[in-house]
């Protein structure tokens, strides 16, 4: 998806002051947070971890939200 030199640049970005968002309703000791990067980019953190951050380029989270649309990540039953 991204190249390494993408990869780079998007976890060189100081995100210190970024707007972390989650789902209503979400318990607020444990919930995923998202936040929009410059670029298009997207961060990913749990609240109960806030210090460790995933980094997706744009063309990674696209694919990441149309592979949960299209059920690739449910669980077989």
């Amino acid at each position: 998806m991204g190249t390494q030199q993408e990869k780079d640049e998007l976890y060189a970005l100081d995100i210190s002051g970024v707007e972390w968002q989650h789902a209503p309703g979400a318990p607020e000791e444990e919930r995923v947070e998202i936040a929009q990067l410059p670029g298009g980019g997207m961060a990913m953190r749990n609240s109960a971890d806030p210090g460790t951050v995933l980094r997706y380029t744009a063309a990674e989270w696209e694919a990441f939200v149309l592979g949960a649309r299209d059920g690739e990540f449910d669980l077989e039953r």
